[in-house]
Formats: structure tokens, sequence, C-alpha cells
């Protein structure tokens, strides 16, 4: 190892001691400890997957517990607002001419259970829906299962769609805004960014909807075709979804896009300029990979993190756009089922927000316990 080190290059041996040298340094030192190599190898793969395993199990409850919560506040909120479904109901009845009386109203309320204690009801909720029943929509008069319907995984699919199109297009973008800092390329995504940010969601989905329909002929909303709105799932149906995807998916992601990019850009920047960067450039390493594999890595943390708020607000900032787009999803649920103060309805799609703001936050942590390796030994 010596006379290979010895006979190369001044700069390509610098190159090989860098990565040599420590390591021939630690087969040393476990020889004098007297341990065998492979035995502290998988000591260390062992306490590696138990710090893995401590700090996903920590996070779990963490999640259950935020779940627990957001259910006890969402249900009380809807509540807050003077009335309830019945009165709303009635003065619906009124505003048509008709006539209900008190005793009527006493009936529905104790039909859908409104005349009972607040407590009482959330109890009833929570113990129903822990045998998958959401309860019953007053609005809709159907189960809440059956008015969300395809309508939830619809969501799911558009929020993954929005975030995986944010990632691709903001981190390469990030990268490179960074790394060629004041040039022509950096100035135009800055500016197009801001613009990202400046736009609401919902103008860049009438301005599409126009290019679209009057240079192309074509019809960008909806999710689906109308010959397999109401046809069941297959593949047909699932490979038309994809093709309308696209649009929704641009649309609701650019302002986050625009927002990540600049995250990555700022973080980068500040990891470029630290010591580890300069000394490894002066060892000689490649430049792209030493980007890649340090400061993208390091810069990585923040990017990652944005996930747990960037679902639900994907969700809830879409009711809008779900309603210029046409487009099959909770947020236009939401915002009837609030104006109606259907509990049941509105208390299930707030909770369903909040589990994927869990989720998110879930995910962030999974990812950056991968990036960051300190993160597992979090409390220890």
């Amino acid at each position: 190892m010596i006379l290979l080190l010895v006979c190369q290059p001044p700069a390509r041996r610098l190159q090989l001691e860098y990565r040599i040298v420590p390591a021939m340094r630690r087969r040393v030192n476990r020889r004098r400890a007297g341990a065998p190599a492979n035995l502290l190898d998988n000591r260390a793969r062992q306490a590696k997957i138990a710090a893995m395993l401590s700090y996903l199990v920590r996070r779990l409850f963490v999640a259950a517990g935020t779940l627990l919560v957001i259910s006890v506040v969402s249900f009380a909120f809807i509540q807050l607002p003077p009335g309830d479904f019945v009165t709303a109901y009635v003065q619906e009845l009124e505003g048509l001419g008709e006539v209900v009386s008190a005793d009527e109203e006493e009936v529905l309320r104790a039909m859908f259970g409104l005349n009972q204690p607040f407590p009482v009801q959330y109890l009833k909720w929570v113990r129903r829906m822990l045998q998958g029943d959401f309860g019953f929509s007053m609005e809709y008069r159907r189960p809440v299962g059956e008015v969300i319907g395809d309508r939830l995984w619809l969501t799911v699919v558009v929020a993954s769609a929005a975030v995986v199109f944010i990632w691709i297009v903001a981190l390469p973008i990030g990268i490179f805004s960074a790394t060629r800092q004041y040039s022509v390329a950096d100035y135009l995504f800055t500016f197009v960014g801001f613009i990202g940010l400046a736009v609401p969601n919902f103008l860049l989905a009438l301005v599409l909807m126009y290019f679209a329909f009057r240079y192309f002929n074509l019809n960008v909303t909806g999710l689906l075709s109308p010959e397999y709105v109401s046809a069941p799932w297959s593949l047909a149906k699932v490979i038309d979804l994809l093709k309308h995807l696209w649009v929704p998916a641009a649309v609701l992601g650019l302002s986050g896009t625009a927002t990540l990019i600049r995250i990555m850009r700022a973080n980068l920047l500040d990891e470029l300029r630290k010591p580890y960067v300069v000394a490894a450039r002066a060892r000689g390493m490649q430049e792209s990979r030493l980007v890649v594999k340090y400061p993208v890595r390091v810069a990585l943390n923040p990017f990652a993190s944005t996930i747990g708020y960037t679902l639900p607000f994907i969700v809830s900032g879409s009711i809008i756009v779900s309603v210029v787009l046409s487009l099959p999803t909770v947020g236009p649920l939401l915002l009837r089922s609030l104006l109606a103060q259907d509990m049941f309805l509105a208390g299930t799609i707030i909770l369903l927000i909040g589990a994927m703001t869990v989720a998110g936050t879930l995910i962030s942590d999974l990812l950056l316990m991968v990036i960051d390796p300190r993160i597992r030994f979090e409390g220890k």
C-alpha cells in the first residue's frame, strides 16, 4: 500500500492519502484493541438499526398524540359558530317559503344526535371512526365515507403529484443557481421564481385554461375525460388520469417550487463557503462529486423538512383552484360542509388534512434521518 502511494504523481498521491490513510489507521486501531473487524462492524450496524427504530417509534407516538389533539380541536371549532346544521337547514327552508315548527326542529336534532352534549357527540364520532365509520353527512344525507369516496384518493394523488413536481423542478434549479451564482441563468430563475410567488394559483389556472382553449383547442379542466367519470377503475382510466394530472400538479406546485428554489439556493451557497469544501477542493476532488456528495446533502435538511406543511397546504389551498379547474377533490366539499355546519363531514375532512400533515412530517423526519445520521441519536 505504501509503495502504491509513493509511485503515484503528487496530486494523485494526495487524493489516495485522503482516502486510504484514515482507513488504514482504523484497521490498526481495531487490531490493537484486539477485536475482530467484522465483529465491530456488526455491532456498529446493530447500533445504527436500533437507533433508527427507536427514532421511528418515538415519532409514531408523537404522531398518534397529534392526531388525537387535532380531532378534538377540529370537532370543537366546527361547533363554535352559533346554531347548528338544523338551524342552517331551517333557515334554508324558510327562505323557500316553508314553515318549520320548534317541535320539528327538536325532532331533527334528535335524529342527527345534535341534542346531546359535546363530549358525548365527540366520543360517539371517535368510536365510530375506529370502526371505519366516519358518521353521516347531514348535508348530503349519505354516509361520510360515500360522500368523500374517490375524492379522497384523487386529492392524495393530486397533492403527491404536486410535491413530486416541486422536488423535480426545485432541486436541480436550486443547485444550478447556487453553483452559477449571479449568472444570467441565475437571474432568470430568480425572476421566474418571484413570478411564481406573486401570481395566485387560481389566476394561473385561468390563464392556462384560456391559452389551452384559445390556441390549442384543449380542455384542461377536470381529472378525467367525460367517458371515464362514472366508469369503474381500470388501466385505461388510470392512464386517462395521468394524462390530465400534469395541469393541476403544475398549477398547485408552482408557488411551492419558487419557494424551495430560493431555500435550496441559499442553503447551498452557505455550505459552499465552509472550510471543509475549500479543503476538499484543495485536495483535488472533482467539483461535481464534491458538490453532490457533501454540500447538497447538508443543504437538503431544511429542504426535506418542508414536506410536513407542503402536503396540507396544497390540499387546503387548492379549494379555489379545484373550483376553477373542476377538480373532484375534498377542497370544495370542505367549503360547503363548513358553510352548512355539517360537523361530521367537515370534521372528517379536517382530520384527514391533519393526518396528511402528520404523515408529511413523519416522512420529513425519516428523510432527515437518512440525510443526517446525527438525528438518529437525538435525545440520547
